[in-house]
């Protein structure tokens, strides 16, 4: 692995000093493009305003006109964490802003595939609605709109992907992604657009005198869910998304969440008090996507609508189970990947440029996060197949990919479908993440395209594996109330969070649990713990290593603990 110290401009870090800024974040900030104090103002008065959001005037006004007549309406949710948070917040917003009709129907992975489908449009028909709101999804569902329309429905499709050439014929579209949006920030997750459509309906009212600033609603209460689907969608944290997960935690802190959200905290083991964003990607998310991948995400939605304590909890032990069960499907699954990984690595041939891998006992629900730890371990672009479980599709694989940085996933599907018309049924995805469907027996045609562009695309430098870091720890800041406070800012996709290097000496190493190694390291010649996670080879008695700081808790003392994320070669 080679470490590469991000850039430290002069300049930022002392007008972040001079602001006022703690030194050592001053130079974590201005390491991440932040040139003034102003940037990390996280008010709310400091959030774009909602204007900016090609489209948002008239979706304002169809939903004020949709309340005013007392129409009902529908949500078409997506089966991610994102999509279910969009959808709470979707529902929740516009009952406090007086619709009193809303309803709401999620796909399901495996019967509707993505998106809003002609049979989705139907079914929203069916249920009595006379508007369709789609939340995270419907930018590229060109015939799930125009079926829509055919049956009557008004349409607003809000979403944050990235579009086709053809947009749906919806009644009114926000996507900051769209042609002609001049929103300065575009990496709003779905549930971010949703609650910017919110602002705009408020505002909306109030111009039509539904409510005065003095008693309109709090839509402020809401943020908690977008901070939480912002974090576990991965988007890039900038400086609008990071005020929006800065005043979603905030709230959190103070217990000021739905019940299914601090029931999910307790099912987490985490306390809700001291939550940080890691707690949204790695505890809260994991369990609500887990309900998509293997089961039904209207329980995760469901569990973030409730008002009742009892039903919340009961909701969030559910999931809670739903995502073990997941983390053993994936255990066993990643196990067979990675042996059907290894084979390809022959010591007497070149190493592939990029890894394909397909078992007909694996789960299409976890095949991402399975392409994620190979990709993670053999640092290639990395699809995983499994067979499809919808009816009547068996002879049909479904593959999701994940990429390292240099080679553009889904560019390479689109020129594989170029090269060999037919191969791929179906695919999408952006650089980094990406999804195809295939027949069976073109597996391995795909395969050995997809080679072929990886060996044109990469080089030994792109395969070499990198990783930023903020450079060397001065003792001085090894203490744990600043291993806190930086847990407590928030970090995140395009704002990582602190990552240190430098030669330490390891004075010991032990096997914990037969897969980490809990390290004694001396630092700057004072003693430190330290733990790699997933790591069983022994270290040599000095390493360059990159690490974390963690306040690590024991018997009521705290203390500094280096969590290990590489190693220099």
């Amino acid at each position: 692995m080679q470490f590469i110290p991000r850039d430290q401009p002069p300049r930022s870090i002392w007008a972040l000093e001079q602001s006022g800024v703690h030194p050592l974040l001053a130079r974590l900030y201005a390491a991440r493009g932040v040139q003034d104090a102003a940037t990390l103002d996280a008010s709310l008065a400091q959030l774009l305003p909602p204007a900016g959001l090609k489209g948002i005037d008239a979706a304002a006004a169809l939903l004020a006109d949709a309340i005013a007549a007392n129409q009902p309406l529908c949500v078409v949710a997506d089966y991610d964490c994102d999509g279910a948070t969009a959808c709470a917040v979707a529902v929740r917003g516009l009952r406090l802003l007086g619709a009193r009709q809303v309803r709401y129907i999620v796909p399901d992975r495996v019967v509707d595939g993505y998106g809003l489908t002609p049979p989705i449009a139907e079914r929203v028909k069916a249920s009595g609605a006379d508007v369709l709101i789609t939340v995270d999804n419907g930018i590229a569902s060109v015939d799930g709109v125009a079926r829509a329309r055919e049956l009557g429905l008004q349409v607003l499709v809000t979403d944050h992907h990235l579009p086709a050439a053809v947009l749906p014929d919806a009644s009114a579209i926000v996507n900051p992604n769209q042609p002609g949006c001049t929103f300065e920030s575009k990496s709003l997750a779905g549930v971010g657009v949703m609650f910017y459509v919110l602002l705009a309906l408020r505002a909306e009212l109030r111009q039509r005198s539904v409510f005065t600033a003095e008693q309109q609603p709090k839509l402020d209460t809401l943020l908690p869910l977008v901070a939480l689907g912002t974090v576990a969608d991965v988007v890039k944290l900038d400086a609008n998304n990071r005020r929006l997960v800065a005043q979603g935690l905030a709230r959190v802190r103070k217990g000021q969440m739905p019940p299914g959200m601090q029931a999910l905290f307790a099912a987490a083991g985490r306390q809700s008090e001291k939550c940080t964003s890691q707690d949204f990607g790695f505890a809260l998310g994991p369990r609500i996507n887990a309900a998509g991948r293997l089961s039904d995400m209207t329980l995760g939605i469901e569990c973030l609508l409730t008002d009742d304590v009892g039903h919340a909890t009961e909701l969030a032990a559910q999931l809670d189970r739903i995502n073990r069960d997941r983390r053993e499907i994936e255990g066993d699954m990643r196990a067979q990947a990675l042996e059907l990984a290894q084979d390809m690595f022959d010591p007497e041939e070149d190493p592939p440029s990029a890894l394909c891998v397909f078992d007909p006992d694996f789960h299409e629900g976890v095949v991402g996060i399975v392409a994620a730890k190979l990709k993670d371990l053999h640092h290639r672009p990395t699809f995983v197949f499994a067979p499809s479980q919808a009816e009547g599709k068996g002879h049909e694989l479904k593959g999701s990919g994940r990429s390292i940085p240099g080679f553009h996933l889904r560019d390479a599907l689109d020129l594989v479908a170029k090269r060999h018309p037919g191969v791929l049924l179906r695919f999408g995805g952006h650089a980094m993440a990406a999804g195809c469907t295939l027949e069976e027996d073109n597996l391995a045609t795909f395969e050995e395209a997809l080679q072929q562009v990886a060996q044109e695309w990469l080089d030994e430098a792109t395969l070499q594996r990198r990783l930023e870091t903020d450079g060397p720890l001065p003792p001085e800041y090894r203490r744990p109330e600043l291993a806190d406070t930086l847990a407590r800012e928030v970090w995140g996709q395009g704002f990582a969070p602190p990552t240190f290097s430098e030669p330490v000496e390891v004075v010991g190493q032990r096997l914990v649990g037969d897969k980490h190694l809990a390290l004694k390291l001396r630092h700057h010649g004072q003693p430190v713990d330290g733990i790699w996670f997933g790591r069983v080879d022994p270290l040599p008695a000095t390493a360059h290593l990159a690490f974390r700081l963690e306040a690590d808790e024991w018997q009521g003392n705290k203390r500094v603990r280096f969590v290990v994320e590489g190693m220099a070669e």
